[in-house]
């Protein structure tokens, strides 16, 4: 059973979970709404599931800083509901997480181990699921990841921040992006085919799933428009020219410990990995 089934994520892993041989229950969050514990447990119950991997999230983080009831609601006790479901039902769980459950204060790679500190209602909903998914659900992986972008995100309603880019340079608009905060951006075919393997070794516990490397967003931004041929009025700026009331980690760069033991191998580098997206991107728009 997949959650989320057509968000930016849930659509490539339904296409790796299928080209696995895999038999796919998609369900979107008008089929189901992870809040809804009866709702939850009756469809697990019904579909009796070999696996559940759930991409369900409320992630706008300004909104989930100023709604932060809703963000638990979603994040936490959403989380809480599908460990509980599953545990009863002998099913496995695949739950994404995101770097934003650390503080970015250091500067090396984040290992799966290391003391989770976030720093707004966004990260601490994630957390809180986290929490609450291990304490329920024996059986689980906890994914984290960062920088998401994806060919179905293209087209859709919250697109990416590569198609971000794109738009504000086909309008010819005066460009800033931070410099002062570091990622590893992760293309969703790249993390769906990954995660897939993963699920097939049943080795239960929490993980880090990103492309290699890693860059400013401004240096992601500069990378889009090199491999695109334009030329925009690009800046790079501090995270202080944007106000905000919600603070984010400086550095959001995760090590792969735990894929790396479990015999998987490290997914291409995001520069190769931007260029693909370009090129599917393209031919997806035809």
């Amino acid at each position: 059973m997949l959650i989320g089934a057509r968000g930016q994520l849930g659509r490539d892993l339904e296409a790796a979970a299928q080209a696995d041989g895999h038999v796919v229950v998609p369900r979107t969050h008008a089929e189901l709404d992870v809040r809804d514990a009866a709702a939850v447990e009756a469809q697990v119950a019904a579909e009796r599931p070999e696996a559940v991997i759930s991409t369900a999230a409320f992630h706008h983080v300004e909104t989930c800083e100023r709604q932060p009831e809703e963000a638990f609601a979603t994040n936490a006790l959403g989380a809480l509901n599908l460990a509980r479901a599953c545990q009863r039902h002998g099913a496995m769980l695949m739950h994404f997480s995101t770097d934003y459950v650390f503080d970015g204060e250091q500067r090396t790679p984040y290992l799966e181990s290391d003391r989770p500190r976030p720093l707004n209602a966004y990260g601490m909903s994630k957390l809180a699921g986290e929490y609450l998914l291990a304490a329920n659900c024996q059986r689980y992986f906890i994914v984290r990841t960062t920088g998401l972008y994806g060919v179905a995100g293209s087209a859709g309603k919250g697109g990416n921040f590569v198609e971000t880019m794109l738009k504000k340079a086909a309008a010819g608009e005066r460009i800033r992006v931070v410099h002062d905060q570091v990622l590893t951006p992760t293309y969703t075919v790249d993390l769906a085919a990954r995660v897939i393997e993963l699920l097939a070794t049943e080795r239960f516990g929490i993980y880090h799933a990103t492309n290699e490397g890693q860059c400013s967003w401004f240096e992601f931004a500069a990378k889009i428009f090199a491999l695109a041929g334009l030329h925009p009025d690009l800046t790079p700026v501090d995270s202080a020219a944007f106000a905000s009331s919600v603070r984010r980690p400086h550095y959001s760069v995760l090590a792969k410990e735990q894929l790396r033991a479990a015999g998987l191998a490290p997914m291409p580098q995001w520069e190769d990995t931007l260029a693909r997206y370009l090129q599917s991107r393209s031919a997806a728009r035809g």
